[in-house]
């Protein structure tokens, strides 16, 4: 029985997702404390808009989501998980429309995220294709929600696909001198080790988690590639006026 267990990549999986359960609210905590969670303390600038706390609580709760659906499916409690699971897809589509507006009006009116020298009409193709790619991988996580194997798959890159802002803010020498390196190559990194490591323990490739981490890591330097564009600068102006 316990032999079984060791070699039971259900139980790797498991024990993968439980530990990105923890690692994923303390790297958005360490990227958002002094802007967003923790700003009294740091007497930072208060927060732009009404807007801009909207997108905040709603990647909270997708945050939140995340952990609870983690436990309730370690616990075995399916048709919990399931239930929230309808609740998550809600919270998943009200997160598309807020986080595009929101990156508008970053672009339109200025933010404090926006890199030093880097026009904001340019850096907005950044959270713009955050939301687009979330946007289609949700679609592929309600798609394969009777496929598990697919299914979580997809919804452990909708994490990865939400760190870079977190990594990117994370008050570290190393880090700010990486850049998108670090931000955009951790999680990268992270998926092609899952990639990896998945294949070997089940014996196959699952194609549907590595079209999502192709879309996932091509989607990176697309979009900075992308923004220096005059057709995305045509889009930008079109788009923020």
């Amino acid at each position: 029985m316990a032999v079984n267990q060791v070699h039971d990549p259900r139980a790797a999986t498991r024990r993968f997702f439980a530990v990105v359960a923890i690692a994923f609210p303390l790297i958005i905590l360490a990227g958002f404390a002094r802007t967003y969670y923790l700003k009294p303390i740091f007497d930072a600038p208060p927060v732009s808009s009404l807007l801009v706390h909207l997108h905040g609580f709603l990647m909270t709760l997708w945050i939140a989501l995340f952990a609870t659906q983690v436990f309730l499916i370690s616990s075995r409690r399916v048709k919990v998980h399931q239930k929230l699971g309808i609740a998550g897809v809600a919270l998943g589509v009200l997160i598309i429309p807020v986080g595009l507006f929101t990156a508008v009006a970053a672009a339109k009116y200025g933010s404090p995220s926006t890199p030093p020298g880097f026009p904001p009409l340019a850096f907005m193709a950044v959270p713009f294709f955050d939301i687009v790619v979330f946007a289609m991988l949700l679609a592929g996580v309600v798609y394969y929600r009777k496929q598990p194997a697919n299914h979580k798959r997809l919804v452990l890159l909708t994490v990865l696909n939400f760190l870079p802002p977190a990594l990117g803010r994370i008050p570290l020498a190393p880090v700010q001198t990486l850049g998108p390196l670090f931000f955009f190559g951790l999680p990268d990194l992270i998926a092609i080790i899952f990639l990896v490591v998945d294949t070997w323990k089940s014996g196959k490739l699952n194609k549907v988690y590595l079209a999502g981490t192709l879309l996932l890591i091509v989607s990176h330097p697309l979009r900075i590639i992308i923004s220096g564009t005059d057709a995305w600068m045509g889009f930008a102006a079109w788009i923020t006026g």
